[in-house]
């Protein structure tokens, strides 16, 4: 069996096209929620579908909207297939204007836990800082693999909630990870 070379590189907007070849799905066994500022664990037993074409439009949206005010996105490949990426929003945020929000993020189904998400955040946490971010700010989707994932990446639970970001999606576990200098 031939190996897939995984190469990188940053999105554009003519890119926009391909993240329908993401595969979203995953079997969730467990959730997090937020009670009293502390995670609790919720027993899970479904499967995630894949986007729905209006879900795909909405996602298409947001990854436009945010390139076009200026935010940056970087992508993995297998071949010339996506299957992966992230999302870099060109808002500052918090008190002090210093994170930078990680607006969408995803590995296709057969490709995680092989240290393709952790180069992507890497890649968009480098330009936060070019841009002089101290903190990426995470809202992340509840699932146990997610919040685990940012978690391994040495994100925390953010003390400081983004009311904007929250009221979107009051489900997310806000997370934040700061940027070393």
């Amino acid at each position: 069996m031939a190996t897939i070379m995984i190469t990188y590189r940053t999105l554009t907007l003519d890119d926009v096209n391909q993240l329908q070849e993401i595969d979203r799905s995953e079997h969730i066994d467990l959730i997090y929620e937020m009670r009293e500022n502390r995670l609790v664990e919720l027993e899970q037993n479904h499967e995630c579908s894949n986007w729905d074409e209006m879900l795909l439009k909405e996602i298409q949206n947001r990854y436009v909207y945010e390139l076009e005010q200026g935010g940056m996105a970087y992508g993995a490949f297998a071949d010339d297939q996506l299957i992966g990426f992230g999302v870099l929003a060109h808002q500052y945020r918090g008190k002090e204007r210093n994170r930078l929000q990680v607006d969408l993020m995803y590995v296709s189904r057969g490709y995680r836990r092989q240290g393709i998400g952790k180069r992507i955040l890497n890649e968009l946490g480098e330009e936060a800082k070019k841009r002089g971010a101290q903190y990426l700010y995470i809202s992340s989707t509840e699932t146990k693999s997610a919040v685990s994932f940012y978690k391994s990446q040495g994100s925390q639970i953010a003390s400081e909630i983004d009311q904007e970001l929250y009221d979107k999606e009051p489900k997310d576990i806000h997370m934040i990870k700061e940027l070393g200098t």
